[in-house]
C-alpha cells in the first residue's frame, strides 16, 4: 500500500500539471505558437527588431549611437554564426530540411517559402553547407565527393573567420571599454 506522503506527492504533481496545462492552452499566443487558430505566425523581422533593441539596451547605446554601432554588431553576429557551424543551415539541425523543414518543398533554407521571411542570397558558407548536405543525403555519394564538399565548406568557413576578425576590429574601433566587455561576455568579441 502506498504511503500517505506518496499519495499527497502524486496528487500535488497532478494538480500542478493540470494548472500548467490549462494555462498553456488558454494562452497560446504568449507561448509563441506558430499558426493555428488563435496562434501567431513567426515574424523574423519582429524577432530581429526585438533582438536589436535588447542588444542596444545591453550595450547602453543611444538611438543615435546605434545607427552606427548596429550594423557592425549585426555583421559580427552573422559572421560568428557562419564560422560556428550552428547558424542558418547548420548541419546539426538541418539534415531533415529536404523532408519538410525550411528547405523542403515550397521554400529554401534562406527565407523563401516562410511567411514573413524575405528571400535573400545565401552566404558562401550556407551554399557550401547545402552542397555538402545534398551529397550526404545521396546514399550513392563516393567518399571523394563528400571530401570535396567538406573541403569547400571548411574553406568557406575559413574565409568567414577572416571576415569576422576584420569586422570585430572595425567594431572595436567605435565602442567603449564597457561595451567591449559586454560583447566579450556575449561571445561576440574575443
Amino acid at each position: 500500500m502506498l504511503g500517505r506522503k506518496t499519495i499527497l506527492g502524486v496528487a500535488a504533481v497532478l494538480v500542478i500539471g493540470l494548472l500548467l496545462a490549462s494555462q498553456s492552452l488558454s494562452q497560446p499566443e504568449q507561448r509563441g505558437q506558430r499558426g493555428g487558430p488563435g496562434g501567431r505566425q513567426f515574424d523574423p523581422a519582429r524577432m530581429r527588431q526585438m533582438m536589436e533593441q535588447r542588444m542596444r539596451e545591453q550595450l547602453g547605446a543611444t538611438e543615435q549611437e546605434w545607427k552606427v554601432l548596429g550594423s557592425r554588431v549585426t555583421k559580427v553576429a552573422e559572421l560568428g554564426r557562419q564560422t560556428s557551424g550552428f547558424g542558418r543551415g547548420g548541419m546539426m539541425f538541418g539534415m531533415g530540411g529536404r523532408r519538410g523543414g525550411p528547405g523542403g518543398p515550397g521554400g529554401n533554407r534562406f527565407g523563401g517559402g516562410r511567411p514573413g521571411a524575405p528571400d535573400r542570397e545565401p552566404t558562401a558558407v550556407e551554399k557550401a553547407q547545402e552542397q555538402l548536405r545534398t551529397v550526404l543525403e545521396d546514399t550513392s555519394a563516393t567518399p571523394d565527393q563528400i571530401k570535396t564538399q567538406l573541403t569547400a565548406l571548411r574553406k568557406a568557413r575559413e574565409t568567414a573567420k577572416q571576415q569576422l576578425a576584420a569586422a570585430q576590429q572595425k567594431l572595436r574601433e567605435i565602442i567603449t571599454v564597457r561595451q567591449e566587455a559586454t560583447l566579450v561576455m556575449m561571445g561576440m568579441l574575443d
